[in-house]
């Protein structure tokens, strides 16, 4: 046990694993955009559901996300078989997410309208049975980052390869659903679901395997916690002690739905149809060029971000980025404002009669879109690393190694919040009286300017109000994690040499 203990001092990752394990978010974030981003517009123009039906439905589903999530992590947190803590999770729920979906979007579309209840039912089921198998691989992002390193200099390195992953997934995603509805069939058509599913199942599967070569090393009892092999035996009532008494969890569970309450929203396929298609009348022109502008502008930003979070701690960078991406949002909210129909210099334009042409009113919209896009892209994902600080806070109070248990709890909140977006977007649009989700061939309608506003703008900025409130007691700065870390390793060390648990939390403190 002393060598053991000796090869854990100091625990890194390889560059390899750095880079590897993080692509399991890269895996679930295909079905960010493949479900997420699709469901409701699914369930609404191709089954003919209802709109709000659609809608609601995707968030009344995390009640029973509130039952599934405590199991899942509770379930994590006792597993340690041949296959390691981690790896189990991740095939599991890779297969789940693959065989729902398939059936869901290339199967039900098939049920005849005369069996109207049977597709309410097939939707409702098969979407419940996803969420299973989300929740099994997403909650090992979060948990596995505790074996993978703790090193405070490593850990903000997660969030860099963590986008690399997520642009893999999600940028893969994004990038080719366009290209698909303007070739094959719109976002209302079954045949446009037909060709994206396998295409993104595939690019999942391939990453989660990427993922699992990253952790295998590390999937073992010697990286778990303080008490090595010993498995904790928690009661899924301890996810409520854990809420009172884990400050920084709290607060980093109200961040994390702020960043991605933002980008769920304002990355929504429904808002940017509106905003592009329906209010400045090109889609297929403006929508990926935008994109792409939004990741150039990334680059930079995550390179800061990493740069800030090794040097002053991850809280500081969080709260830089943040309040840069709402000072910049709220000159977006002064252009979306301005915005005239018909009045080319009150919109967007990138080519006009097949030359360039380009106004001041897009120069403007490029550069504060630009930087606070990349601002708060390179902050969305920032909590993720996060959570293992607070895994690694737990160990230190309560000398329990829970990861799992902290990853869904995380967890939870993540898909609360991405699953709020489709229906504060279904509700919003059923307002002004559209029927149907737009899609880019919608024509503009009265009051989808202050939707948009509302969507693209105020929420994000709300949500970021809200984390910058939250953040600001965040009691985990780069030098509390490296105390925490060394008095992680000593009551370990304790142990290994025979001192009881709580002989060593007592009298191991920094």
């Amino acid at each position: 046990m002393e060598n053991t203990v000796v090869q854990e001092r100091g625990n890194k990752a390889k560059l390899y694993q750095l880079v590897l394990f993080p692509l399991n978010n890269g895996a679930t974030n295909v079905y960010y955009v493949l479900v997420l981003s699709y469901i409701a517009t699914f369930g609404s123009n191709v089954l003919s559901l209802g709109i709000l039906f659609a809608s609601v439905m995707v968030t009344g589903m995390r009640v029973f996300d509130a039952f599934t999530d405590p199991i899942i992590g509770a379930l994590m947190d006792r597993t340690n078989g041949k296959f390691g803590k981690f790896r189990p999770f991740m095939v599991i729920g890779n297969i789940i997410m693959a065989l729902s979906i398939i059936t869901m979007y290339m199967i039900t579309p098939g049920i005849p309208e005369s069996m109207m209840a049977f597709r309410y039912a097939a939707f409702v089921g098969l979407y419940a049975i996803w969420v299973i198998g989300y929740t099994f691989q997403t909650s090992c992002t979060r948990a596995g980052q505790t074996v993978l390193t703790s090193d405070p200099s490593q850990r903000p390195l997660f969030t860099i390869f963590n986008t690399v992953g997520s642009l893999a997934g999600m940028g893969v995603m994004q990038f080719l659903a366009p290209i698909i509805r303007a070739n094959v069939a719109d976002y209302s058509s079954a045949d446009f679901y037909k060709v994206l599913t396998p295409i993104g199942i595939t690019v999942s599967i391939v990453l989660t395997i990427l993922a699992i070569i990253g952790i295998w090393e590390k999937d073992q009892p010697k990286y778990f916690g303080i008490g090595g092999d010993k498995q904790e035996k928690v009661r899924i009532s301890e996810y409520i002690e854990i809420i009172k008494k884990n400050d920084p969890m709290k607060r980093l569970m109200i961040a994390g739905a702020g960043c991605k309450l933002a980008l769920s929203i304002a990355t929504n396929t429904t808002v940017l149809c509106m905003l592009y298609g329906c209010m400045m009348g090109n889609y297929d022109g403006l929508y990926l060029p935008m994109m792409i502008i939004g990741y150039v502008f990334s680059v930079p930003f995550f390179l800061l971000t990493v740069r800030t979070s090794q040097k002053k701690g991850q809280k500081a960078s969080l709260l830089r980025y943040v309040s840069v991406a709402l000072v910049c949002y709220v000159g977006v909210l002064v252009l979306l404002l301005m915005w005239k129909e018909g009045v080319p210099s009150r919109n967007l334009s990138f080519l006009s009669d097949g030359s360039v042409s380009i106004n001041l009113y897009t120069v403007l919209f490029i550069l504060l879109f630009g930087i606070g896009y990349g601002a708060y892209y390179s902050t969305a994902d920032m909590p993720i690393p996060m959570v293992a600080d607070c895994s690694d806070y737990e160990t230190y109070r309560s000398g329990k190694y829970i990861p799992g248990i902290m990853g869904t709890l995380f967890s939870l909140v993540d898909k609360l919040v991405s699953s709020l977006s489709a229906t504060v977007v279904g509700i919003a649009v059923s307002i002004i009286g559209i029927q149907n989700l737009p899609t880019a061939e919608t024509p503009y309608s009265s009051g989808m300017n202050a939707v948009v506003i509302i969507l693209f703008c105020i929420v994000p900025m709300v949500a970021w109000i809200a984390t910058l409130i939250a953040m600001k007691g965040y009691i985990l700065s780069g030098e509390k994690m490296r105390r925490i870390q060394e008095v992680n390793l000593k009551r370990k060390e304790a142990i290994a040499n025979g001192m009881s648990m709580e002989e060593a939390m007592r009298t191991i403190n920094d």
